[in-house]
Parts: structure tokens; sequence; C-alpha cells
């Protein structure tokens, strides 16, 4: 289990997060959204050990976290993070010999899905080569909690799907508890199956898939109806053309009128309008 229990990360005058609270007490695959410095690494970090809690507690499976005390059961890749300078294959045999629950022979086998020299050293490789490398490395590491931050950056269509299809793979036989943070929205909305939103260092939404694809739509038409119709309904931003409006909505459906159309929100466009300013709502739609 993972617990954030009022947690602040503040880097001088900078609050990173800000009384953040989370547990995560199911495994499964959880995307994590956020801006750009809304506090996703950051999170990642903490979670394992790298930096420490300015307060409250980061806690996994009941044991507090922290530098001095980073969690066995974490892997974390980070973006850009790199590794010793040797053949991937040595890299892959010097990952076993300090772990004893990696899995080479399934290292051995993602190298193949993703197209990978193992004769070639590690600084040889381009950014997205050296990207799934770590990822091969988190995913055979037999830990319990894979951290990842942007893991298909650097990676093209065709390697992204594999990508998301072995992480599909891979939970479904081992019950690990993956957190992937990244901006390709789009294709982890497939992948996921429960979702976090944070903004400005606090949490925005925890909530499953299923929930938001329920929760959340659009209603467009003449504005005086779709007011009424919207009325009471959380409504998370709205766009205005001549007599018609668009409303973005996260709360129980409702179903067409007359008047207005309901259509679903794609994550992309719900994440815009729930973390956006209304400049940005406003372009989006």
């Amino acid at each position: 289990m993972i617990e954030f229990s009022s947690v602040t990360k503040c880097y001088g005058r900078t609050v990173a997060l800000n009384d953040f609270s989370l547990t995560i007490d199911r495994p499964g695959i959880y995307c994590l959204l956020g801006r750009n410095g809304a506090g996703k690494t950051t999170l990642l970090k903490l979670l394992a050990g790298h930096v420490a809690a300015s307060g409250g507690v980061v806690a996994v499976n009941g044991k507090a976290v922290a530098p001095l005390a980073m969690p066995e059961e974490v892997h974390f890749v980070e973006t850009g993070g790199a590794q010793f300078n040797m053949r991937l294959a040595d890299l892959f045999k010097a990952a076993a010999d300090v772990n004893p629950d990696f899995d080479a022979a399934f290292a051995a086998e993602l190298a193949g899905r993703f197209d990978l020299d193992g004769a070639k050293r590690y600084k040889q490789l381009s950014f997205g080569m050296k990207a799934k490398a770590n990822t091969i490395i988190a995913m055979a590491s037999g830990k319990e909690i894979l951290l990842l931050d942007e893991p298909v950056l650097g990676f093209d269509p065709v390697m992204r799907k594999v990508f998301y299809d072995l992480l599909r793979e891979s939970c479904a036989e081992s019950g690990k508890t993956v957190i992937v943070s990244t901006h390709i929205i789009d294709e982890i909305e497939r992948t996921a199956e429960r979702l976090i939103i944070i903004d400005k260092g606090r949490l925005t939404l925890f909530c499953a898939m299923a929930e938001l694809d329920e929760k959340a739509y659009c209603v467009t038409g003449l504005a005086e109806p779709v007011r009424a119709a919207t009325a009471g309904l959380k409504v998370i931003a709205e766009t205005k053309a001549g007599g018609f409006l668009s409303r973005h909505v996260f709360d129980r459906r409702i179903e067409a009128g007359g008047e207005y159309s309901v259509s679903s929100l794609g994550l992309t466009d719900f994440f815009v309008s729930l973390v956006g300013d209304e400049q940005t709502n406003r372009e989006a739609m």
C-alpha cells in the first residue's frame, strides 16, 4: 500500500507539494497527470525515497519512506536517467547480480520486442533507446511498485504501442502497481485503470477510468437550454459562440435533449478543462 499523509515538499520558497494526501491500496496501472511544475516528478521522487518530505509522511506497506529508508519494493525510472556505460547484455546481467529478483530472461525478451541491440554500449544509444533500456530494467526488476516518469519520451508510435501492450501484460501477470507520469495523454487513456491528477501541488482528482467514462461529458446547444440542463451539475469549463454554449461536465450523466446534444469527453479535453485557465479551456474547445 502507498500512502501520502499531509505531505508538503518545498525547494526553498517553491512549494512543490502542498498538504498532499493520497492512498493507493490496490495493484494496477495508475496514470499521473499534471501541468508542468504541478509536482508530478516530486511526488515520484518522494515515493522512491530520493528526496525527503518537508512535512507529513510518505509510507509504503506501512513503513515511512526517506532518503535513508528507501523502499525496497519500489523501482523509479526518471526521465533522462543514466546507467553504467556497458553493453546492454552486460547491463542486464549486472542488474541480475545485484537484484536476485531481476528476471534476466524477461529482460532479454523485452529487448527483442523493443529492437534493442544487446551488443551496444549504453552511451551509444539514442535518447529513445536509452529510455527503452531503462524501462526494461524496471519492468524486469521484480519490484512490486514501478514509477515511470515520461517512459515513452523519444519512442515512435509503434514502440509506444509495444510499450503499453507490454505494460498491460506485465501487470496482468504479476499484480504490480505502476504509476505512469506522461504528457501523451490519449495513449495512456487506453491503458490506465485509475487516474491521478495533481495541480499546483495538490490532489485535484483520484478516480477509476470507468468513472471518468461515465461522468465526463460535453453538453452543446442553444445557451439557455444548456444552462437549464446543466444547472446544479459540476461544470468544469464552458465556451460560447453566438447563441450557442458548450459546457464540459463532470457529474451524473444526463440524456440529450431536443435543443442540446450530449457527447463523451476524452481524457485530454477533460484534463485541460479541469486544470487549465479560462483562456486555455476556450482554446482547447
